[in-house]
């Protein structure tokens, strides 16, 4: 019911949405006559505001067609490289690379957004690797013939994706994959599989959110397990090919992340309302270009969403050696021939320093000299893996871990 309401919701909110378009044109296109009247930019401005508020925002393009490296322009190929019905493989590849370029599986997160959010991430990490996206599907697409996606499924999509790839690649996590990625090499060490990863890189993950808890933390501990089932599943309306399923969606996830920081978005919304009046088209952009990827969200399968909840967030279950994949416990000390990294962020207030670190104590098999942390001051949760800081600060380092643990 929650699902059709909200949908009910779009459906009358459409006509305004219709409105607002026609008004921003109508008083800014400069072949109309209404934009020259006086005042005509604030209308406009005010506009294209309520526009882009009632507009549903669709999974973005990567949009990555080519990088510059040392000044030459390369074109990028981007080719799905293996499928199954929740995820795509997506492989990037720049033209003339170096045949012994390494190569990157990009675990990205699922948590509301798509995996189009890394972009910034694919940009720097194409410039000297190979690099393969888990580019996971909106379980509203999915039919229910295929089946719940449940916790363990996503480790054994990350299994797969590393058999796929072979052995000696390196895996970087960002965010939530950062638990499933570590149970998912912590067993195919402890069955001693052949294709162990040269490196493990964790991005602001919660390993043990136990230390020092977010805001986000305290929530899911302020509650129980049935609390959420109760509160935030409901099936997908019947227009959507996962017609039936149960899910978190998107829109309530999407609510969530305003509700962190309302003031700021706040903020945000009214400079880009004056940078539309002063014809700041550079920062408008900047504004339009970020919001049109932060309110694109996707729904998250409900026995993945609760089974997350269940083995990070109330029991901490992978700190305290309990946590179970397919009936095999996991144990991370098995883990010996692959190299650890932990990125976090200064101000990260959805995985708070410390959490992910957390990561090198359960990893005790690994030699302290392919150990190694870094903690980015000044940098948000966001901070980590786009932007500025990323690119100039973060990226040369982590380019430095890979290429130093290089498999023989």
């Amino acid at each position: 019911m929650m699902y059709d309401i909200h949908e009910m919701k779009k459906a009358m909110m459409a006509p305004i949405g219709a409105m607002a378009n026609l008004s921003q044109n109508l008083f800014a296109n400069p072949f109309s006559p209404l934009s020259y009247a006086p005042g005509s930019e604030r209308i406009a401005a005010g506009s294209e505001l309520l526009a882009r508020a009632i507009r549903t925002y669709e999974k973005p393009a990567w949009g990555i067609d080519a990088v510059t490296v040392d000044g030459t322009s390369h074109t990028l190929s981007e080719v799905k490289a293996y499928e199954t019905p929740f995820c795509h493989l997506v492989r990037f590849r720049r033209d003339r690379l170096p045949e012994q370029a390494q190569k990157v599986l990009l675990v990205a997160p699922m948590s509301g957004h798509h995996a189009t959010l890394l972009r910034d991430t694919v940009r720097k990490l194409v410039e000297d690797f190979e690099v393969y996206v888990t580019d996971w599907i909106d379980p509203r697409l999915v039919s229910m013939a295929q089946g719940a996606f449940h916790f363990d499924d996503y480790v054994t999509h990350v299994q797969d994706f590393i058999r796929y790839l072979g052995r000696g690649i390196n895996v970087v996590a960002v965010c939530q994959p950062t638990v499933p990625v570590l149970a998912a090499i912590s067993l195919m060490a402890q069955n001693e599989e052949n294709v162990a990863p040269a490196s493990m890189v964790l991005m602001g993950g919660p390993i043990d959110t136990r230390v020092s808890p977010t805001a986000v933390n305290d929530f899911a501990k302020a509650h129980t397990l049935r609390w959420f089932e109760t509160r935030m599943i409901t099936r997908v309306p019947s227009k959507y090919p996962g017609f039936m399923r149960r899910v978190y969606p998107g829109f309530l996830q999407h609510s969530g992340f305003v509700a962190m920081n309302p003031d700021r978005h706040l903020q945000a919304h009214r400079d880009f309302y004056n940078h539309l009046i002063e014809g700041d088209d550079d920062s408008a952009e900047a504004h339009r270009k970020f919001y049109d990827e932060y309110n694109a969200v996707m729904d998250l399968d409900a026995a993945f969403y609760l089974e997350t909840l269940d083995n990070v967030f109330l029991h901490h279950k992978l700190p305290d050696g309990e946590l179970m994949v397919h009936c095999e416990r996991v144990r991370p000390a098995a883990i010996t021939g692959t190299a650890l990294m932990s990125i976090e962020g200064e101000l990260d207030d959805i995985c708070s320093p410390g959490q992910t670190t957390a990561v090198h104590e359960l990893c005790s098999g690994i030699p302290a000299e392919r150990h190694h942390n870094l903690l980015v001051p000044k940098v948000g949760h966001y901070g980590i893996f786009s932007g500025r800081r990323w690119r100039e600060q973060i990226y040369p380092q982590l380019r430095t871990f890979l290429e130093k643990h290089r498999a023989d």
